[in-house]
């Protein structure tokens, strides 16, 4: 067998001992997207310019609390992490200068991750490109470098930024997303991806833009690489691969006609500028634009509303002094001066627009240019820079390749790239009526991969009646888009790394009420729809360690986190509290003694946490805090993501899957003939659903056991499966429980005990 822990064979995982391998993962940890000096959250303005001078280390939690959280995700049956970074975080001082202390911290993180047995695989995170312009990623010097200036684009809408909001409490929700149709994202994106063909006039230090910010991202992920390396114990044991940049956008890329909204253009929130016109209000002009808002049947006009700068543009004026980041810009290119003027897009003399489709047509070959030329051509001469890259230091990485997102994956079955042994694709879904609107909609939803890959003659056929026909219309999502990785690029592994449903639904209803049920129903579609469509994997959205239930994940109003300090911690073991517990501060875990009774949930709970922590909460500061949002905590809907799921089989997995309403888990397997015995098939088994006294197993043959085992002091119930060859069949049947009821809530009636009395179409909240 081989040496590696994690090796691909034939489309699936398979462990050192050859068993298949399911990767079932959770996104760590949200706090990777903001500064840890200054402590600068979405919310906060203060300094928000000073851009040069932040840290990211101790992010996204300081080392000596790592025990603390990775005890609790193995608690929760994960055995996979997608390790969130931003280039920010190593390169944020300027080009080339490497924080190195965030880089020594990340090491001894990763390291924490090895005694729990995770398998991790890198994410350079990005949303709508920097957090100046309304995300994460990128630093802030990479918009200098492009001639932007960060600090108008509040005034010209060239992006719409938390941080610098008038009022970040009125931040409308999800409209951060909306940063990929305006001004700042959009050039960042194309000048990155394609700024050779469509911007050739921008020459830094000698060479395109485009190269010079790549080159960058490149080798700041390859040192970051070659520290993992030279670390020594954690490349391969630990860190078994590296996702491409998160969520690629092809900015303004592909466009027929910059004076129009696009058709694919699905998001369309507040004001909805034409790329035409925010490159306008990009350049001073005042612009009148339509306004949209987002409601169940999906966006629908408002209005229009008047965008006015009053002069001011997203341009560095002609005189900026950029000597502190060492470049040296051609003269060919002007600033003071929008670059796409300057590439006779428009001219701002007469404020005309001249070649509405330079996007959409290759300046120099001819031809068309969209998505799927973005995608197998500006896309993947990037991924094959960034695989070759980062396999100059881990010469066998798994390579996740995470194409434009809800697009169709390039195509690349039987070339080279396809051919590669090591590669998985990696796309990422969410249900986007559920996100938008922050409510569960048990009535209708939208097959939104097959409204976007036109398989209806009309939208409104895409409509799916019902909870049960949502569940399936999730499942065939799923399975579409897995088969799409088949087809297009070969036969890999397919691991959605991205899913998640927000918390506040319902204007933060079970934050007042402890009643989760909306969040349990969705969150339990979610996965079903990912098990059943046969996924190899998935990396839930997300695990955040500061979440609470006033600022949610602390960036840009969402609040996807499974955890939260205002909630409770769901109780995976049905043994007794520890006798010498108190509920004081001098009897809890402490980042000075690394999982110290971890086997006790009492000792990590949200009331205890800021006081066991040493770096403190962002929740912990005196805010103008509203009581009633946490006056019941819940259990965040844990009984929904909490849920068994094969680790290691001996034999390939045929489907598998967990009925939450009959609190029942299936797993079918197809043996081969000769099977290791001392590697028997392993399956997580929470406890809160299967206590080991009252459950009962089903095989068709072999014998099994259910044991915890210990991790890090940490208690994990597995059930182990020595079975014969052929198709083999194992149903586990715990407990089925009320879930969902908040601190004095009524115990009967309540959303699960209607589901319990019928099918999930009868799910109706209370």
């Amino acid at each position: 067998m081989t040496d590696f822990r994690l090796t691909i064979e034939n489309g699936k995982f398979h462990d050192a001992q050859g068993r298949q391998v399911i990767l079932r993962g959770i996104n760590v940890a949200g706090e990777a997207k903001y500064p840890s000096k200054p402590d600068q959250p979405s919310h906060v303005p203060d300094d928000f310019f000073d851009g040069d001078n932040v840290s990211f280390a101790n992010k996204p939690f300081p080392k000596d609390e790592a025990h603390l959280h990775f005890s609790r995700l193995k608690r929760c049956g994960y055995n996979t992490i997608r390790y969130v970074f931003t280039w920010e975080a190593i390169e944020a001082a300027g080009p080339g200068i490497y924080d190195e202390q965030w880089i020594d911290d990340t090491v001894e993180v990763l390291r924490a991750a090895k005694s729990y047995g995770f398998y991790i695989f890198m994410d350079p995170h990005q949303d709508v490109w920097s957090r100046f312009s309304g995300g994460s990623g990128a630093p802030m010097w990479t918009l200098y470098a492009a001639g932007l200036n960060p600090q108008s684009f509040a005034a010209t809408e060239a992006a719409i930024v938390h941080n610098t909001y008038p009022e970040p409490d009125s931040f409308p929700k999800m409209i951060w997303s909306t940063n990929y149709y305006r001004l700042a994202a959009a050039t960042m994106f194309t000048l990155f991806f394609a700024g050779r063909d469509f911007a050739p006039k921008c020459i830094l230090d000698g060479v395109n833009i485009q190269d010079y910010l790549q080159g960058h991202f490149l080798n700041a992920c390859a040192h970051l690489a070659k520290r993992i390396h030279e670390a020594g114990d954690i490349e391969n044991d630990v860190v078994f691969g590296w996702e491409s940049l998160n969520e690629p956008n092809k900015g303004m890329i592909g466009y027929e006609d910059i004076s129009v909204i696009p058709s694919e253009q699905a998001l369309k929130k507040g004001t909805c500028p034409t790329i035409w016109q925010t490159i306008l209000t990009g350049s001073g002009r005042a612009v009148e634009v339509d306004t949209w808002d987002m409601g169940n049947l999906g966006p629908y006009k408002v209005g229009r509303a008047l965008v006015d700068p009053h002069g001011e543009v997203a341009w560095l004026p002609a005189d900026y002094d950029e000597s502190r980041y060492g470049y040296k810009r051609d003269p060919g290119w002007k600033l003071g001066e929008c670059i796409w003027a300057q590439h006779g897009v428009w001219d701002p003399s007469t404020d005309t627009l001249l070649k509405k489709d330079y996007f959409g047509k290759h300046p120099t070959a001819g031809g068309t240019v969209d998505y799927p030329f973005f995608t197998n051509n500006y896309f993947m001469g990037f991924f094959r820079a960034y695989r070759d890259m980062i396999r100059a230091y881990h010469k066998n990485a798994i390579m996740l390749l995470q194409g434009p997102t809800m697009e169709l994956p390039p195509q690349i079955k039987g070339t080279p790239d396809g051919d590669d042994p090591l590669l998985v694709y990696a796309p990422h879904w969410y249900d986007g009526i559920t996100l938008m609107t922050k409510k569960w909609n048990r009535s209708w939803n939208v097959d939104v991969i097959g409204v976007l890959r036109g398989r209806y003659w009309h939208p409104a056929f895409a409509i799916k009646l019902g909870e049960a026909a949502i569940r399936n219309c999730f499942r065939d999502q799923h399975a579409a888009m897995r088969k799409e990785g088949l087809d297009r690029i070969g036969n890999h592994p397919c691991v959605m790394t991205e899913f998640g449903i927000p918390y506040d639904m319902d204007d933060k209803y079970a934050y007042k009420t402890g009643d989760y049920a909306s969040q349990s129903a969705a969150m339990d579609a979610n996965h079903y729809g990912l098990e059943a469509a046969g996924m190899e994997g998935y990396t839930l959205w997300l695990y955040m360690a500061n979440n609470d239930h006033e600022k949610g994940d602390q960036w840009n109003g969402e609040d996807l986190s499974i955890f939260s300090v205002n909630d409770k911690l769901l109780p995976l073991s049905s043994r007794p509290k520890s006798p010498d517990f108190d509920g004081s501060a001098s009897g809890l875990f402490s980042p000075s003694e690394p999982g110290k009774d971890m086997d006790d949930d009492e000792y990590v709970n949200p009331a205890n946490l800021k006081r066991s922590i040493t770096n403190p909460s962002i929740s912990s500061a005196a805010t103008t805090r509203q009581p009633e949002l946490s006056a019941s905590p819940g259990y965040r809907a844990a009984e929904a993501y909490v849920r068994p799921a094969p680790i290691a089989t001996a034999g390939a997995i045929t489907n598998y899957g967990f009925d939450l309403q009959q609190c029942v888990f299936t797993l079918t397997i197809k043996a081969p003939k000769v099977a290791e015995l001392d590697a028997p098939t392993v399956v997580s088994l929470p406890e809160y659903h299967f206590p080991k006294d009252d459950c009962s197993v089903e095989v068709t043959s072999g014998k099994w056991e259910i044991s915890s085992d210990e991790e890090e002091t940490t208690l994990v119930q597995r059930l182990r499966w020595w079975h014969g060859d052929g198709e083999q069949t194992l149903r586990v049947s715990g407990v089925v429980k009320r879930h969902n009821v908040g601190d004095g809530a009524e115990e009967d009636g309540g959303y699960y005990e209607q589901c319990n009395q019928g099918s999930w179409s009868n799910c109706v909240a209370m």
